[in-house]
C-alpha cells in the first residue's frame, strides 16, 4: 500500500503537458484507485472475520451470515433450480414467519408463529434429509399488538453457536435453547416495547452478551443479556428528540453490527432518525449521527471506514457515514447521501468498492461506495423485502413472488440466471458450500444436490 501511495504522489506532481498524457494520467489513477478499493474491501472482510472468530463456509449463524454483511464464504453455489429440479428436499413449515434460517453442525433452525400470534415456536431440521428434528413451542401469549401484512410475529432471525440457539420474538419473548436436546435453558418475557407493526430486529452475540434492539412507537432502547443466564447486563435508552412526529415515526427494525473503530470494538446501531455507536460491554454511548427516517429494517454494512445505511421511510435515503469520533457527529460525519429510488427494507452489499441494493419495487442499484454516484439500475424482480446475498462470485436476490435473480457484480449489469419457486420469499437465504437454504412463505428448501 505504501508503494501505491508513493506512485500516486509522483503522478500527482508530474506535469501534464498534453491531452494524451492527461488521459494516460487519468487511466493510471483509476487503476490505482481500483487497487486501493480492493485492498480496503479485503481489509474490511478480514477485520470482520477476525472480530467474529473462526468462520467457515459450512455455517450461517445469524442474520446476513457469518460476517454479518450478506457475504458468503462458499464457493460451490447452485445457479439453477425450480420446484422440481436441483432440490435436495423441501419441508413444510407450519405457521407464519419471515425469519431467515441459520445453519450450524448439520442442523438448520428457524422460527415461526401461529397466524393469530398466540404460539411462538422454533423448528430444527436435519440438513441432509430435511426431516424435522425439533418443533419446540417456546412461548404462548395473548397478542396485544397487530402485525403489518408485510410482517409476521416471527420475523427476527435467531442466532446460533455450538450447542445453543437464541431466539427472539420481540416483545413476546427471548429464549435460549439447547440444540442437542431441545431443552429451553432460559426465557425472558419482561422486555417490552410496542413494535406497532410486529417485531423485526434480530439479536446478535458479542462475547458473552446477547444484544437486543427494541425500537417501538413508545420506547426505544438496547438491552444486553448474559447469554448463559438471560439476566440483564446493561440497558440503554435512546435519547431522541422526536418533536411533533407521530408515534408511528418513532419505530425502527434494524439489527446492529460490531466494528473495530479507533482501536476499540463499537456497537453500531441504526435506530429511528439516528445512527449510534455504543461500547458493547457497557452500553456507553460513544457518538451519534442524526438524520430523518424511521421503520428502517436494513442492517448497516461497514467498509471503507464508513457505515452504509438506509434511513427507512419518511426520507428514504442511503447514507455513507464516516465512523468514529465523540458525541454528536452529525455535522462532520455524513460523507454522501443518495435518495433516488433507494431501498427501504433490504440490506445492502459492499463488494470491491461498489454498493449494491435492491429496492422495494425490485430494482437493483449499483453505486460508487466512495462517492454515492449511481452506476446502473436494473429490474431484477417485483416487490422485494429479502436482503441480497453475495456467494460464489455472484449476487442472489429473491422477491415476494418466489423469483430469485442471480447477477454478477461489476460496473455493468450481467444477469447470470433466473429461478422460480411457487411461493414467495420474505426472509433472506442462507448459503453454504453446495447448498442454498431458501425459505418461502410456506416451505424451507435445500437447493442443490
Amino acid at each position: 500500500m505504501a508503494q501505491i501511495s508513493q506512485m500516486a504522489l509522483r503522478l500527482s506532481v508530474k506535469s501534464v503537458s498534453s491531452v494524451d498524457s492527461f488521459f494516460k494520467y487519468i487511466r493510471t489513477m483509476r487503476k490505482i484507485l481500483s487497487v486501493c478499493l480492493y485492498f480496503l474491501s479485503l481489509w474490511s472482510v478480514l477485520s470482520s472475520a477476525s472480530l467474529h472468530g473462526q468462520v467457515n463456509a459450512d455455517s450461517w449463524p445469524q442474520f446476513r451470515g457469518p460476517l454479518d454483511n450478506g457475504i458468503s464464504l462458499a464457493k460451490k453455489v447452485p445457479l439453477h433450480w425450480s420446484d422440481s429440479t436441483n432440490i435436495s428436499w423441501k419441508t413444510a413449515i407450519p405457521g407464519r414467519g419471515w425469519s431467515s434460517p441459520v445453519v450450524l453442525n448439520g442442523q438448520v433452525w428457524l422460527t415461526t408463529a401461529s397466524t393469530d400470534g398466540r404460539e411462538f415456536s422454533v423448528i430444527g431440521i436435519n440438513c441432509q434429509t430435511g426431516s424435522i428434528l425439533q418443533n419446540i413451542k417456546v412461548f404462548e401469549a395473548t397478542p396485544t399488538q397487530e402485525t403489518h401484512p408485510l410482517n409476521s410475529f416471527a420475523s427476527p432471525t435467531p442466532v446460533i453457536e455450538p450447542g445453543r440457539l437464541y431466539v427472539h420474538f420481540g416483545t413476546y419473548g427471548t429464549a435460549c435453547i439447547n440444540t442437542e436436546n431441545g431443552k429451553i435453558l432460559w426465557q425472558r418475557t419482561d422486555i417490552h416495547c410496542d413494535h406497532g407493526v410486529g417485531p423485526g430486529s434480530s439479536p446478535i452475540i458479542y462475547k458473552d452478551l446477547l444484544i437486543l434492539t427494541m425500537d417501538g412507537v413508545d420506547v426505544q432502547f438496547l438491552e444486553a443479556l448474559d447469554k448463559k443466564t438471560g439476566k440483564t447486563v446493561w440497558k440503554k435508552s435512546r435519547i431522541i428528540d422526536f418533536g411533533d412526529l407521530t408515534p408511528d415515526c418513532h419505530k425502527a427494525f434494524s439489527t446492529p453490527v460490531v466494528a473495530r473503530i479507533d482501536n476499540i470494538d463499537q456497537l453500531i446501531s441504526a435506530g429511528p432518525h439516528v445512527l449510534e455507536a455504543y461500547q458493547p460491554l457497557t452500553g456507553e454511548l460513544i457518538w451519534k449521527v442524526r438524520y430523518e427516517g424511521f421503520s428502517a429494517s436494513a442492517r448497516p454494512v461497514i467498509g471503507n471506514g464508513m457505515a452504509y445505511i438506509n434511513t427507512g421511510f419518511g426520507q428514504s435515503w442511503v447514507l455513507a457515514i464516516r465512523l468514529g469520533g465523540k458525541g454528536d457527529m452529525t455535522d462532520k460525519s455524513i460523507v454522501w447521501s443518495s435518495k433516488k429510488n433507494m431501498t427501504a427494507r433490504s440490506s445492502p452489499l459492499l463488494i470491491d468498492g461498489l454498493l449494491y441494493m435492491v429496492n422495494t419495487a425490485g430494482q437493483a442499484k449499483c453505486l460508487d461506495a466512495l462517492t454515492g454516484a449511481e452506476i446502473w439500475t436494473q429490474r431484477v424482480g417485483l416487490e422485494t423485502s429479502a436482503s441480497p446475498v453475495y456467494a460464489g462470485g455472484n449476487i442472489y436476490t429473491s422477491d415476494e413472488t418466489g423469483l430469485t435473480t442471480i447477477f454478477a457484480p461489476g460496473r455493468t449489469f450481467n444477469k447470470i440466471a433466473e429461478n422460480n419457486l411457487p411461493d414467495g420469499c420474505m426472509g433472506s437465504m442462507a448459503v453454504l458450500d453446495g447448498a442454498i437454504y431458501l425459505r418461502t412463505k410456506g416451505w424451507l428448501y435445500r437447493v442443490g444436490r
